[in-house]
């Protein structure tokens, strides 16, 4: 343990001093904590030694998750939902389903895996991470309605995607009694402890009896969520749905807890996924690289270059979007946290495939990762002025026939 915190406080160092170059260049701190896992686990110099049934990292994957649906759902609360529901609703009523099933297909006629498992690896596979396209959602000559729709997109379908994983991998167990009932009322009394804690909590702070100082007041959320969490662990809730739905209810219902919270709130979430990010690559090693083989890596590509890009054209068919702007949301569909989480999942979950589910997961996810966060930064630049480029771009542009901005 000693070891473990010793190096996530080194490479948390790093990736502090080099943040500000991360954020104008190609490189990136979460691709800076894989790669750190990568190379000091046991495949290279093991150095920091875990293993996928270590409950370490069962864990700090839940809680990074948690932490992580928690901030998302106080990004997307109903009012923004209501104001800007058109274009996000494309992507996450078509571009969802589209993306897992394509992803499905590639799996099943590729690799020759069952049905269920090639639609499990859809669901793990179909969120994505803004994290990973940071450059581009933050960078205020990018349209606002392309920032929006990748924020909200990003925001919620971490969320959406988890029944889907919970269902297929269910099934997938290949038990005669899926026990559906049971999954219900998980997920159900998930979303009731997300709604009636934080709605509760915000209420009572509303009345004349009570009233947060200003140096609590962040932690006024932070108290929420951890008693969602509290709560959620001790009724067997589902804790990933409860996250989610108390995050929006807090949007919804507490602007100004959310505001206080929401600084604070982003870096806790930041520092429990990057430490899982750690240990993620610290279980992937070499022989795991070598082992899915050439059609594992053929289909880690389509699942990024095919499976999104066709959902979202079919998507955003006459939606009004620039060509670039489509592409751009096309392409930045990063696999990021919420897919780690759930192949973890699948992994202990003691299914035949789920040795073959997680390794082509985490290729998939090695390859975003390395990918989209080395070209956020270059898609992004395509939305400045010309003077802010540099020449050779601006003759590209011409090139290519583009008008100057």
């Amino acid at each position: 343990m000693g070891t473990l915190l010793t190096v996530f406080a080194g490479v948390l160092l790093l990736a502090v001093l080099v943040s500000s170059l991360a954020h104008r260049t190609i490189l990136s701190t979460a691709a800076l904590f894989l790669v750190a896992g990568f190379v000091l686990g046991d495949g290279v110099l093991g150095v920091v030694s875990v293993g996928p049934g270590d409950e370490l990292v069962g864990t700090l994957a839940e809680l990074a998750l948690f932490a992580v649906l928690f901030t998302d759902g106080m990004r997307v609360g109903w009012t923004e939902l209501r104001s800007a529901w058109r274009l996000p609703g494309r992507a996450l009523g078509w571009g969802l389903p589209l993306t897992l099933g394509i992803t499905a297909v590639v799996a099943h006629y590729l690799l020759g895996l069952g049905w269920i498992e090639s639609l499990l690896i859809g669901a793990i596979l179909a969120p994505t991470d803004p994290v990973f396209a940071a450059a581009l959602v933050g960078n205020e000559k990018v349209p606002p309605r392309l920032r929006q729709l990748l924020n909200v997109e990003s925001g919620v379908n971490d969320g959406l995607a988890l029944p889907f994983v919970m269902l297929f991998l269910a099934i997938a167990a290949g038990s005669a009694d899926l026990h559906l009932s049971e999954l219900g009322l998980e997920l159900g009394l998930g979303v009731l402890i997300g709604v009636a804690v934080p709605w509760t909590a915000i209420k009572l702070e509303q009345t004349r009896w009570f009233s947060a100082s200003t140096q609590y007041e962040p932690l006024n959320a932070l108290a929420i969520g951890l008693l969602v969490l509290a709560l959620g662990k001790a009724t067997h809730g589902n804790l990933f749905l409860a996250a989610f739905a108390a995050g929006i209810t807090v949007a919804t219902f507490g602007e100004r807890q959310r505001k206080s919270f929401e600084h604070f709130g982003e870096l806790i979430a930041e520092l429990f996924k990057l430490g899982a990010l750690l240990l993620f690559g610290a279980l992937i090693t070499p022989a795991l690289l070598g082992a899915v083989g050439w059609q594992g890596w053929l289909f880690a590509i389509l699942a990024l270059v095919l499976a999104r890009p066709v959902a979202i054209w079919i998507s955003f068919l006459r939606s009004g979007l620039s060509v670039r702007e489509q592409a751009a949301v096309a392409w930045f569909g990063p696999k990021g946290f919420a897919s780690v989480v759930y192949g973890l999942i699948v992994l202990a979950s003691g299914i035949a495939a789920a040795q073959q589910v997680f390794q082509l997961v985490a290729i998939t996810i090695v390859l975003s990762i390395l990918l989209h966060s080395s070209t956020d930064i270059v898609i992004a630049r395509g939305f400045d002025d010309e003077r802010d480029v540099p020449a050779w771009f601006g003759i590209v542009r011409r090139l290519r026939g583009d008008s100057p901005s």
